[in-house]
């Protein structure tokens, strides 16, 4: 019998998590052949969703809490939840409902039919107008600074093998970004189709400043591209600056009467700022690899792990 492991990192779902819990349970009874497990993270929600996953994870043994010390970020508080999966395969999702626990099935034979990692797709995303562009930004970041197949649609529901999540925890950095971690690991990856509901309860805690900061982590975590792209920007800013001042010599000797203070300026700025974008380019991407390379800054601190006794002994057995 196979182990799915649930992993559900939770930010102000006191009022929707023990829904998301319930169906998981009714889904998995009726699916034979399977076991399963949940662990939810708690990443310093500031309502009593902890209070909510203590409740649950001292009344099921499948079920184990971890509280993070402060708010790490939702891709923070599932590497803490992988480390405490024991599944053959897991599955994350969110916490507010919105993905469809009851359509695990549909990721998992996927998973069976050969597939390392499968990412639900939605046709229609029950996301405001705001939530849905980043997505849509993301995406076409991910596409450049990432190498990720245009057609391949991720998301926050998905199912991976259990040697996809042990190589993701190799990473160490303090950064992490699963969508780029995954992509690294294997590159059997593929969709399944299920549908999205509306949140059942509260707003979304994504705002465009976590967007921007889950976005930064992302490309200098697991691109230089950005860095390329700056030095490149040098080099062309170099060579308008170079032209410029060829123009305005030209200029000058056809026409001795022109004025030459304010263009020659300009082509010295050009020229200097465009050098020196280069050069924090190159300094930047040994920089940066170092950085990759040697950072030990936590990715996450656990404040209390609750139900985890209670798992190891029914392991045991």
């Amino acid at each position: 019998m196979k182990l799915i492991s649930f992993c559900i990192p939770c930010y102000r779902s006191a009022g929707t998590v023990t829904s998301v819990v319930d169906e998981i349970r009714e889904t998995m009874a009726q699916m034979k052949g399977y076991d399963y497990e949940i662990v939810l993270v708690n990443d310093a929600s500031p309502d009593n969703t902890f209070d909510v996953i203590r409740d649950l994870a001292e009344n099921d043994a499948r079920i184990t809490g971890v509280n993070l010390a402060r708010n790490f970020g939702q891709h923070a508080a599932l590497m803490a939840g992988y480390e405490l999966t024991k599944g053959d395969i897991v599955v994350s999702l969110d916490d507010d409902g919105q993905t469809p626990a009851n359509q695990v099935g549909r990721l998992l034979e996927a998973i069976e039919a050969g597939s390392d990692v499968v990412y639900a797709r939605y046709d229609h995303k029950m996301h405001s107008g705001f939530r849905n562009l980043g997505s849509r930004l993301n995406d076409l970041m991910t596409c450049i600074m990432l190498g990720k197949p245009r057609k391949l649609y991720l998301s926050s529901y998905y199912a991976a093998r259990r040697f996809v999540i042990d190589e993701m925890l190799k990473y160490k950095s303090s950064y992490p970004y699963v969508m780029g971690l995954v992509l690294r690991t294997t590159n059997k990856i593929t969709n399944v189709d299920v549908d999205h509901r509306q949140r059942e309860a509260g707003s979304s805690g994504y705002t465009f400043s976590k967007l921007l900061g889950l976005w930064m982590n992302g490309f200098t975590a697991f691109s230089v591209k950005p860095l390329r792209i700056s030095t490149m920007t040098g080099i062309i800013c170099a060579l308008l600056g170079v032209v410029y001042m060829i123009y305005t010599i030209v200029r000058k000797f056809m026409n001795s009467g022109a004025p030459m203070g304010f263009p020659t300026l300009i082509c010295v700025i050009l020229f200097m700022g465009g050098m020196l974008m280069v050069m924090l380019g190159l300094v930047g991407e040994y920089v940066g690899r170092t950085y990759m390379s040697v950072n030990e800054t936590p990715q996450y601190v656990v404040r209390e792990v609750v139900g985890l006794e209670t798992a190891d002994t029914r392991e045991e057995a």
